[in-house]
């Protein structure tokens, strides 16, 4: 049995663009004008938890549940607002048909790994089709570590698996999956991976 545990946004979505100018639209929403660093890159854990952290810290804030529980609702609120007005966001193209076969394979399970806040991912992932029903997704809700995340969506499937297989779009998701000692599949061109999910590529994570 193989694993196959995806990334979201900019792995299975076109949506990492519209993501980060939600997430500091809602930080100022919530938390006022505060200071950012200047790209996101400068923040060490890239998670919307991980980096929310950060951003309480550099302003002298306390990390209480209230406000985080702000920042994470202002930004649900902005990904249906997008949504709205836009309609769901775009898969990378072949992407749903991948997921769904693999999801359907005798010889796989899947699960979804995100950084992002889990209520606004499975909005997503439900709007633009992607199996949900059944299929594990752990995010910055569970952990503010990614390889904490993944390893957690990785225990949810209950299972032991030949091969444990990463897709993710940034350099943050390579170093996790390798420091993992999992399989890493890159997507988009930051990585210079991915630019499509081809039928033929259903077992790619072997």
């Amino acid at each position: 049995m193989q694993a196959a545990i995806f990334d979201i946004d900019g792995t299975l979505l076109q949506s990492d663009a519209s993501d980060d100018a939600l997430y500091a639209e809602s930080v100022r929403n919530a938390l006022g004008d505060v200071a950012l660093r200047p790209s996101w890159g400068m923040y060490t854990q890239f998670t919307a938890a991980g980096i929310l952290t950060e951003i309480l810290r550099d302003n002298d804030l306390e990390a209480t549940p209230e406000r985080v529980a702000a920042v994470r609702n202002h930004f649900a609120e902005g990904v249906r607002r997008h949504m709205t007005e836009h309609g769901p966001f775009a898969e990378i193209p072949g992407a749903r048909a991948y997921v769904q076969r693999l999801h359907t394979s005798t010889t796989h399970r899947i699960a979804y790994a995100t950084g992002g806040w889990g209520g606004s991912a499975l909005l997503k992932l439900s709007l633009a089709g992607f199996p949900v029903n059944g299929v594990p997704l752990v995010s910055s809700d569970d952990h503010f570590e990614r390889p904490q995340i993944m390893l957690r969506a990785l225990g949810q499937l209950n299972g032991f698996f030949d091969t444990i297989t990463y897709y993710g779009d940034g350099h943050w998701d390579a170093v996790a999956a390798k420091a993992l000692g999992w399989q890493f599949v890159p997507v988009g061109i930051k990585l210079g991976g991915l630019s499509r999910y081809a039928p033929r590529d259903a077992f790619l994570g072997k």
